[in-house]
């Protein structure tokens, strides 16, 4: 085992090793359901699902939990605009997320979790805490008080006395220090409640993470992911909430993504530069936006503006196209064929490319390094097809095994929903068969049939190519 991640705790590159054999457990952080989800969310979202894809695919079993904050003050402001439950509007959103989130290619979790529906869990790590003298309570609001833990900054590489110093005295009195963070908040007027030790209320934000990630991973887990934006205060709390309840390491690896930038400003409502993701995949293919956000290391801040999306939009179709010549090459291949003498070149690019890509994505994950080896791969064997005289077709399909592979990590040409689509459209059984037509009359040298069935497609929007291998088609994007 070759991997190492960055871990944000320790601050440098380390070797992975799950602390179970075999086993991952993997947490990160998910949507508040209150509206569409944004383009910035997509970032991690699809960055930990292909971190996930990966460790699965080098033999790994990943236990993945992704939660769904149900509850928060966001959550009840909308839905009492609204005029519908804050249930209800968490069920509308829940279900938009995955039809986002399916769309994207981004797998299931193993576990969705929402957070009101873990209220007797968060109710027990929050009576522990207070407990072991870690949480205090105040008129009905439960805090925990984090000058008993002296580690607090560790992972926000933040000076407990400097946070001290820099804190803003609130209003509310009750607290013991300013930055002491709501573990439970009594009911107000209008809101839900759960019953509680401490009255009527629900949970604060930052406990529904430490409860859920203990209830379904256990006390210590091997990776917690998030955006960098969640570092401070949201992920500093729950290591301090969940290492005074347990005693022990919350998380082995922290892992977070690079912000996503809007034409180089952060995205804000009040920029006008907010996208969610339902808009942007109305304009691109979902691989484009995959594509977009794997091509730059997981930590680096990316750009994201129509020129760069435009830019993955090309790549995409470069890999779309050059995955056709293979498929087609293959599909199209004589049964009778003559075994020729091994092509060394695509033997060599297939070597390569398996090495850069194994190299770039146990180096911290890098999966611009493992795109790069995918288009190196696609060139070469395009390169091959190309030539005159005999297709080495055991290194194409070898080729297209490892692209398969690749991309089931990657998900950046999704293969395998292309050919599951071609298998059930009905259009394009009848465009090989108008194909067909038209090999038939280019044998008899019916040229006039043969131009006019070239016409018919191109009216239709297929694009005829006539290669070594055969005719072979495929749709105009204009």
């Amino acid at each position: 085992m070759n991997l190492q991640l960055y871990n944000d705790m320790s601050g440098g590159k380390e070797p992975f090793e799950p602390l179970e054999p075999g086993v991952v457990s993997f947490y990160t952080c998910g949507p508040t359901v209150y509206d569409y989800f944004h383009i910035g969310n997509a970032r991690p979202f699809i960055v930990f699902d292909s971190l996930r894809r990966y460790l699965e695919s080098i033999g790994f079993r990943v236990n993945f939990v992704q939660n769904f904050t149900d509850i928060d003050d966001k959550m009840i402001h909308r839905a009492h605009q609204l005029g519908i439950t804050v249930g209800e509007l968490a069920d509308r959103f829940i279900e938009a997320y995955y039809e986002d989130a399916d769309a994207l290619g981004i797998r299931r979790a193993t576990r969705n979790p929402r957070a009101t529906e873990e209220i007797p869990a968060i109710i027990d790590q929050i009576g522990l805490l207070i407990e072991r003298g870690h949480a205090y309570e105040a008129d009905g609001d439960v805090y925990f008080e984090v000058s008993t833990f002296p580690r607090y900054g560790r992972l926000s590489k933040q000076n407990l006395d400097d946070l001290n110093s820099g804190a803003r005295v609130e209003v509310d009195e009750r607290k013991r220090h300013p930055l002491d963070f709501a573990l439970w908040k009594a009911q107000k007027p209008g809101e839900p409640a759960w019953e509680s030790p401490w009255g009527s209320g629900r949970p604060g934000w930052h406990i529904e993470c430490s409860a859920m990630a203990k209830h379904y991973l256990g006390e210590t887990i091997d990776i917690h992911g998030g955006g960098s934006d969640l570092i401070f205060p949201h992920h500093e709390n729950e290591v301090a909430q969940s290492e005074c309840a347990h005693g022990k390491t919350f998380a082995r690896f922290w892992i977070h993504n690079g912000y996503l930038m809007v034409d180089r400003e952060k995205m804000s409502k009040s920029l006008g530069n907010f996208f969610t993701v339902r808009d942007v995949r109305a304009k691109y293919p979902t691989p484009v936006i995959r594509l977009f956000m794997l091509s730059a290391h997981y930590r680096s801040p990316i750009n994201f503006s129509e020129e760069t999306l435009e830019q993955a939009r090309s790549a995409y179709e470069r890999l779309r196209n050059g995955w056709a010549e293979i498929s087609y090459a293959l599909s199209s291949r004589p049964c009778d064929v003559v075994p020729c003498s091994p092509d060394e070149d695509l033997r060599t690019a297939l070597s390569e490319a398996r090495s850069l890509f194994g190299e770039s994505m146990d180096d911290d994950f890098n999966t611009a390094g493992a795109i790069g080896a995918i288009f190196d791969l696609i060139r070469a064997t395009n390169i091959s097809l190309a030539r005159h005289g005999g297709i080495d077709f055991g290194a194409v399909e070898e080729a297209a095994s490892f692209l398969r592979a690749a991309d089931d990590v990657l998900g950046i040409i999704q293969i395998e929903s292309i050919e599951c689509s071609r298998n059930h459209d009905s259009e394009a059984e009848e465009i090989n068969a108008l194909i067909d037509e038209r090999e038939g009359a280019r044998k008899r040298k019916d040229f006039a049939r043969s131009d006019e069935i070239r016409k018919i497609l191109g009216e239709r929007g297929v694009i005829l190519e006539d290669t070594p291998q055969g005719t072979r088609w495929k749709r105009s994007e204009a």
